[in-house]
């Protein structure tokens, strides 16, 4: 090597190492102090304790929220999802009148505000008489995720697949048939990364879940409501189970389904 290329690759990994300490620095301290043995989760560091993991499992409030949450994002992504696929499969099949228009407005949600969406929903549900619930905050999640699950699912949509749902037709399959069982399986990588994607939104989302819940509300709103006493160790250790769970999933998906998908 000469003495440009070690430069080069010395400026490169100092460049990497900052960045990589950047994202991740925040996500290492929640961990660390998560086993902070002490009120208040601030350095320094008092000693290692699980008592904050024994509390988060005590507390039948955040436990109430995490499941709800769960059922929250595993639900509305579900739905965001399929709808995307739906729109996605229409507008990239079938020539439509306004196709270009009807892509723009599916897409439109994803330059407007989270607090303008859910201002206009709270209104939305106000005027209709419909009470405020965790089936609000679904309906305000596939909202907020359905644009994102269209373009990832309509921009992987090739005009190779054309050909291989030509011969499906050729073979005597419906169209029902050659979506379902053909199409569909084509994009299963584009399917689940606007899945889980849509997951971690709405997993994360708090304007739309805090404006559009009333008694059962979802992990954010709890831990904000925790937060408005001041300073919580419970917080990170919940974060931090959160956390841990994210990354098994994403651990699994890669070494189960993406590799078999490269592999294939």
């Amino acid at each position: 090597m000469t003495m440009r290329d070690r430069i080069t690759t010395v400026v490169s990994t100092t460049y990497a190492v900052l960045i990589f300490g950047f994202i991740f620095l925040p996500v290492v301290v929640l961990v660390l102090f998560s086993f902070q043995d002490g009120r208040l989760p601030v350095p320094p560091f008092n000693g290692f304790s699980l008592q904050w993991y024994e509390a988060v499992f005590a507390d039948r409030k955040l436990m109430s929220a995490l499941l709800h949450s769960f059922l929250v994002a595993t639900i509305s992504s579900l739905v965001a999802c399929l709808l995307g696929f739906l729109a996605a499969y229409a507008l990239a099949r079938y020539k439509l009148p306004g196709s270009a228009l009807q892509r723009g407005l599916l897409i439109a949600p994803m330059t407007v505000s989270y607090l303008i969406i859910a201002l206009g929903l709270l209104t939305v549900l106000n005027t209709l008489g419909i009470g405020l619930s965790l089936w609000t905050v679904g309906i305000g999640h596939v909202v907020i995720n359905l644009p994102l699950c269209f373009a990832i699912i309509y921009s992987s949509m090739g005009d190779h697949h054309i050909n291989i749902e030509r011969a499906a037709r050729d073979l005597g399959a419906s169209d029902l048939k050659v979506m379902m069982l053909v199409t569909a399986p084509m994009l299963m990588p584009s399917l689940l990364a606007s899945f889980f994607l849509s997951v971690t939104f709405s997993w994360d989302e708090f304007i739309i879940a805090f404006l559009l819940s009333r008694f059962d509300v979802t992990l954010p709103v709890e831990i904000w409501s925790l937060l408005r006493s001041g300073l919580n160790p419970k917080t990170n250790a919940i974060g931090s189970l959160v956390f841990l769970v994210s990354v098994t999933v994403l651990i699994v998906l890669e070494l189960c389904l993406f590799r078999r998908t490269k592999k294939s």
